[in-house]
């Protein structure tokens, strides 16, 4: 089993910069946000279980999984959000597992927007934070999604705190928005990882 790196970050903080960064100097990446749509893909246990749980208007015409729908529905209530995570975490932690295990490169990075909060740190040997402001964090995330900055505002309230993340992970990199300066930092990292692989 190679060392695993937990790289997190809060929306528009640049980890999927740094992730690619990483990839590029030939390191496997296994991105939680892929694995949970790969989980309820058509034809996946899970997404028959979600179907039989919620009943057939989680489907959309095609027979795919209807995600605004089923988003706007545990939106509006807290048990039906509960009740799909029973499903969904456990498949997506087995998965996320089987990848990690399956990487042939020196160390092998998770990259996870709830790294800390959904307890996929103690999948990994150490964790790093790709930190940016919160003004960075917002112009970036509107600038990508297209979405006003109010809705980012609520993104950002409700993910964990900066200063709690910041408290909890063993590397830091601030990203100020100049991609050399991430990538500076980022090889400086590379190089103790490789070290400690």
């Amino acid at each position: 089993m190679s060392f695993i790196l937990g790289l997190t970050g809060g929306i528009g903080s640049g980890k999927s910069a740094a992730s690619q960064w990483f990839e590029t100097q030939g390191i496997t990446v296994v991105d939680a946000d892929v694995v949970a749509r790969e989980v309820v893909e058509i034809g996946q246990p899970v997404l028959k279980k979600i179907h039989d749980s919620f009943g057939d208007w989680v489907l959309s015409p095609n027979g795919s999984l209807n995600r605004r729908a089923l988003r706007e529905h545990i939106f509006q209530n807290p048990s039906a959000r509960h009740q799909l995570e029973q499903i969904t975490h456990p498949a997506i932690r087995q998965s996320i597992v089987q990848q990690l295990q399956n990487a042939t490169s020196p160390y092998v990075i998770l990259v996870s927007p709830l790294l800390f909060e959904t307890d996929q740190h103690q999948l990994t040997d150490r964790t790093l934070l790709i930190d940016a402001s919160e003004a960075i964090q917002i112009e970036r995330a509107s600038q990508r999604d297209g979405q006003d900055s109010e809705q980012i505002k609520k993104i950002i309230a409700a993910q964990m705190p900066r200063e709690q993340k910041r408290n909890i992970a063993d590397d830091i990199v601030i990203n100020d928005g100049h991609l050399d300066h991430l990538y500076q930092q980022l090889a400086k990292l590379h190089q103790n990882y490789l070290e400690r692989s």
